[in-house]
């Protein structure tokens, strides 16, 4: 039986079966604790286009500046005030050497 082309691709490109895959044990969401402010949280990374975080667009140098101080997922409200923090960051360090 041939495969559809679709898993013939994923296959040859990236070197698995498709079909092994189990998609149902994959997580679909969990309550995670932010590492920077210890509120509870829904992180949904099985289902990342739903994830609260996947609505806000980081620059590079966003992403490095929050990656660089906190190894672990944040809350929505962390990660705007982090987006923010290097805002002023840049602003300060950047511009003003």
């Amino acid at each position: 039986m041939d495969m559809p082309f679709r898993e013939q691709i994923l296959q040859r490109d990236f070197g698995f079966n498709y079909r092994k895959i189990n998609f149902k044990n994959m997580p679909v969401h969990e309550t995670k604790i932010c590492v920077r402010c210890n509120n509870a949280f829904e992180c949904k990374a099985g289902d990342i286009t739903n994830c609260q975080c996947n609505n806000i667009e980081l620059s590079i140098e966003e992403r490095s500046f929050i990656e660089d101080g906190y190894s672990d997922c944040v809350c929505i409200n962390c990660l705007l005030q982090l987006k923010n923090r290097y805002v002023l960051f840049k602003e300060k360090y950047l511009f003003n050497a």
